[in-house]
């Protein structure tokens, strides 16, 4: 009976005594109950695995694995944005996945409920990084840092309803570039915009639009309309969504849900629906309302400055200055920006992807004060690119044209015909790893040749070095080029410089 090696405690003890009394009806009937006994237990025992037969392997909504296939395109992303953050001078930092929850309230306005919060575990009170400026700011204040330019590559999360056709998740990686410090106005704004230009350009996403505006202009218009102060957050995050639905949606938002008067949303309705270069920075100087306004002319005489550089940068015609453009959160303090991708796909066969902006950024001058126990203010600007969407756009191209990506960067395959060569292939494979080459080999005492081959033909694998009886006697190795199939015998003194060669030559 089995079932009684999973009794444990009591039952069990019960059980045995009932077992070692005399034969009789009252021992059987005690047996058969105690049978019972055992066998719900049994099947108690049982219950956890048959409840994890219908457990459903899945990972948590708003993230997902990457597949070797995939790892390669992010890296190639990665790389394209990392070298642009590079050649412009940008010094690598790197902060923790997650802040004191202090740290991160009150810094993103509405999107403060995306943020999220750690079961306290140690006596604080913890919070997921929503971004990696905040982050950046809190260090720049910690350590008292006064000027510098940085990158920052890493994963944020958000506590949002994740679309993923549209590269939205709740786990995301964001690559960013700041310029923390006091200098001249606009110069390092420029570059950021021309950075964006770079970026998207390297990527070859198609074309794109980098949409510029001002968060003093935004308020200066809000002011001039007649919306409370108190209501400038509120109606800023109104008018961030005009990218996503129409000015009547956004309209009955101000007046419905946030109570503002019909004819104060009417009329930033008239200022925020337009758009153009230089010349609109030009007409709203003229507009008899706002030019009366402290913070509008602020604004557009530093927009008016930024495409005079921009201009120089021979970017200007990438960049649109857009009022419906808001970004949401909280710290920004002057100009803002947002790339997006426009519906031309680069070649015939592609769909259009809708994948909202693909970077953004501005200004932020008061948030590193805002961690300073003194308010010591550090300006900064920077932006923000976003891996996640660029990389649905490079996904779904890969998928129409059916491209075959090496998920590997073997450069020599090591192989033998013959058995009991282990030694010789380990021997010179360690050859190959100290010259700085990447090889590999077959994991088997005995391979045959022709597996290894159609290895290396699958991998993509370049060249294939082969050893055996009649190489080891003549001290040559046999050089194969995979996609020819033609093959050289080389001296084996001469074979990591003849390789290195034909790999420079490639």
């Amino acid at each position: 009976m089995p079932q009684l090696g999973l009794l444990r405690g009591r039952a069990w003890t019960v059980l045995l005594g009932q077992l070692r009394r005399p034969p009789g009806s009252v021992c059987i009937r005690a047996v058969r109950s105690h049978s019972q006994v055992a066998e719900a237990l049994f099947a108690s025992q049982l219950k956890p695995h048959q409840e994890k037969s219908n457990f459903i392997i899945k990972t948590p909504k708003g993230t997902r694995d990457l597949s070797p296939q995939q790892m390669v395109v992010r890296e190639k992303i990665l790389d394209v944005i990392v070298s642009c953050f590079k050649r412009h001078g940008a010094k690598g930092l790197d902060t923790p996945a997650f802040e004191l929850k202090e740290m991160l309230t009150e810094k993103y306005g509405e999107d403060s409920g995306l943020i999220y919060d750690l079961k306290d575990q140690g006596g604080e009170l913890l919070s997921l990084r929503y971004d990696l400026t905040v982050p950046f700011a809190r260090y720049l204040a910690m350590n008292k840092v006064k000027k510098m330019k940085r990158y920052h590559v890493g994963k944020v999360w958000r506590r949002e309803s994740p679309t993923k056709v549209q590269g939205r998740y709740r786990e995301f990686y964001q690559c960013d570039f700041d310029i923390a410090g006091q200098f001249d106005p606009m110069i390092p704004d420029a570059e950021c915009l021309k950075i964006m230009c770079e970026i998207l350009s390297g990527l070859q996403l198609g074309d794109f639009l980098i949409k510029v505006n001002d968060r003093r202009i935004l308020d200066g218009i809000f002011a001039v309309c007649g919306v409370p102060e108190s209501k400038f957050h509120a109606i800023c995050s109104s008018v961030d969504k005009l990218d996503k639905i129409s000015w009547k949606d956004v309209r009955h938002e101000m007046v419905v849900k946030k109570g503002l008067a019909p004819e104060v949303a009417d009329q930033i309705g008239d200022y925020v629906q337009c758009h153009g270069g230089i010349s609109l920075v030009e007409q709203m100087f003229q507009d008899p309302r706002l030019s009366q306004n402290k913070q509008v002319l602020e604004g557009l005489g530093d927009l008016k400055l930024l495409f005079e550089y921009l201009t120089l940068f021979g970017v200007a015609e990438k960049v649109s200055f857009d009022l419906s453009l808001a970004r949401g959160l909280d710290y920004y303090t002057g100009v803002i920006y947002e790339a997006v991708l426009l519906q031309t796909p680069v070649h015939a066969k592609e769909e259009p992807l809708n994948v909202g902006s693909v970077a953004a950024g501005g200004r932020y001058d008061g948030l590193v004060g805002m961690f300073d126990p003194r308010g010591h203010k550090v300006p900064c600007v920077g932006l923000s690119i976003g891996v996640e969407r660029i990389f649905s756009i490079l996904e779904q191209r890969m998928k129409t044209f059916g491209e075959k990506i090496r998920t590997t960067e073997t450069q020599v395959f090591v192989a033998t015909p013959q058995k009991n060569f282990l030694q010789e292939r380990l021997k010179l494979i360690a050859e190959l790893w100290d010259a700085g080459i990447k090889a590999e080999l077959m994991y088997k005492n005995n391979p045959k040749l022709l597996p290894q081959l159609h290895y290396c033909e699958n991998m993509g694998i370049p060249l294939v070095v082969i050893t055996g009886e009649q190489e080891l006697k003549e001290g040559v190795i046999t050089l194969r080029s995979v996609a020819s199939r033609e093959e050289v015998a080389i001296k084996r003194e001469n074979l990591v410089a003849e390789i290195q060669k034909r790999l420079s030559e490639s």
